[in-house]
């Protein structure tokens, strides 16, 4: 394939890496406030901040569809017409529906990052006590279509790349991908914005604590996620579904295969499993830090071997992608960031969230 489609497969990466922590963001959101949880809200503006990240999704997507025919096997009519299984699934995969499709998600996840964010800074200035009821009736709604979009964001984007595969559970592999990914950027961003004093006094090591072992608890979800969609595939060993692990065994594929398993759970697991550890602000960041790495990681080896078969492919694209996406997501925090309160100061909550013990 050529430079502009190995581009293209790279931009992937980003775009499914940047949307993974934008929606995790709005999923943790929305979590607090079902459960009434009381620890996070002196750190929840952060992630309403990083869920501001779907808004670039549009401007990441536009050069991915305009070079849809390098990606995606099935937008090729001429595939299709000699493909019965393409054929089958057609009415689902052909590119007026991907589009619309991605419209909704997009469309619902603004919806929802529009009213969470905009309900939270309504209150820092009328400390309405009846908002936090309002955007907990939000959350409520916001967790099916959540789980909906995601799946279908999970099926468009990731699985399509190779169109006769499928696995029941992917869509679920990839929301425990995202919500790690947005842990990673939540707890960095709140222990570092914290220690700089950018907060409020009173915040410490056991609001730090849940912070590791809601990371440390996903990591094992993750895993357990990942090994049973292995197993089962494995065990049922069904040619349609086997070739896709085939795949990522072929040359140097089966060493990053391999890497998957020690940098996406064992370093995390060891890291944070230590009960002190969950309370260390540097250990907490560097393992902040590495399941971000991870989950790129991860990613690539779920997109790449769609556009590079025979091994690993590394170059300067491969360098240079991740690099500038962090960069991005460092300007559009401080942009986000700039004119809102980073504590949620009318939240009812945010007193005992201070006083917060285990």
């Amino acid at each position: 394939m050529t430079n502009s489609a190995r581009a293209s497969f790279n931009l992937l990466v980003v775009f499914t890496w940047i949307a993974s922590i934008g929606v995790g963001s709005m999923f943790f959101i929305g979590i607090e406030y079902l459960t009434g949880a009381v620890w996070s809200v002196p750190f929840r503006r952060v992630a309403e901040i990083t869920a501001s990240f779907v808004l670039v999704l549009p401007i990441l997507a536009i050069p991915i569809l305009s070079s849809i025919h390098s990606l995606y096997h099935w937008s090729h009519t001429e595939a299709v017409q000699v493909d019965q299984i393409l054929k089958n699934k057609s009415a689902y995969l052909n590119q007026t529906f991907f589009i619309v499709r991605l419209f909704i998600t997009l469309l619902l996840w603004f919806l929802f990052y529009y009213l969470f964010t905009s309900i939270s800074r309504k209150q820092d200035k009328s400390f309405d006590q009846s908002l936090t009821k309002k955007n907990t009736i939000v959350s409520a709604v916001f967790m099916p279509v959540f789980a909906v979009t995601l799946t279908f964001f999970a099926i468009d984007w990731l699985m399509s790349l190779e169109p006769h595969w499928y696995s029941t559970i992917f869509g679920v592999y990839y929301f425990a991908g995202s919500f790690l990914a947005a842990l990673g950027v939540f707890t960095f961003v709140s222990i570092s914005l914290n220690e700089n004093g950018f907060l409020v006094d009173g915040l410490g090591s056991e609001h730090y604590y849940s912070m590791g072992a809601l990371i440390f608890a996903f990591t094992n979800f993750w895993a357990y996620i990942a090994f049973s969609q292995f197993m089962l595939i494995w065990y049922a060993n069904l040619p349609e579904e086997t070739f896709w692990f085939i795949n990522r065994g072929v040359g140097s594929w089966l060493y990053f295969s391999i890497g998957i398993i020690f940098v996406k759970f064992i370093v995390p697991y060891i890291l944070l499993l230590p009960q002190p550890a969950k309370m260390d602000p540097l250990r907490l960041k560097i393992a902040a830090l590495w399941v971000l790495f991870a989950h790129y990681y991860d990613l690539f080896w779920v997109v790449m071997p769609t556009y590079s078969k025979g091994g690993v492919p590394f170059g300067w694209m491969e360098l240079v992608f991740p690099v500038f996406t962090v960069g991005l997501l460092i300007v559009l925090f401080y942009i986000f960031a700039k004119n809102v309160n980073l504590v949620p100061i009318g939240d009812p909550k945010l007193k005992r969230g201070l006083e917060f013990h285990l």
